[in-house]
């Protein structure tokens, strides 16, 4: 992501959370689609995930008018707004990713699909990668 956005950086970074949270809430349904026989525990916890996500991208989507709506200058409590959010996106998506390490080393059923264990390798490499733009944000604001 480029950082040359100035007042525009808010609604980037807030149009990366939207995409990020709509993929992971589609990644709940891939693995357990991937994954037919997966444990009932994982199974539902993917379902909680998925609807979790949609919450959250929900949450980003009124944010994002919000900021819209403020016009060329983005208020300061605004701006600290978007910040609090991303935080809360980034902190969920960390968690996230610890819920598919855990289904990769404690899953049976996903031991017994290999596609599954790249495609779940892969999910885990996206979400990390919006943690890292999350993290820039938050900390160098």
């Amino acid at each position: 992501m480029h950082f040359h956005y100035g007042e525009l950086m808010p609604l980037r970074i807030l149009d990366e959370a939207l995409f990020w949270k709509h993929q992971e809430q589609e990644h709940t349904v891939v693995i357990r689609e991937l994954v037919p026989d997966l444990e009932k525990k994982f199974e539902q916890e993917l379902k909680e995930w998925e609807m979790v996500f949609t919450r959250t991208h929900g949450q980003v989507v009124q944010m994002i008018k919000t900021v819209v709506r403020s016009g060329d200058t983005v208020p300061p409590a605004v701006t600290d707004q978007v910040i609090h959010l991303i935080n809360f996106c980034l902190q969920q998506s960390k968690r996230f990713v610890q819920q598919l390490f855990e289904i990769l080393k404690l899953s049976q059923a996903t031991q017994e699909v290999p596609t599954a264990i790249t495609v779940i390798k892969h999910i885990i490499r996206e979400s990390e990668y919006f943690i890292g733009i999350a993290q820039i944000i938050c900390y160098h604001s």
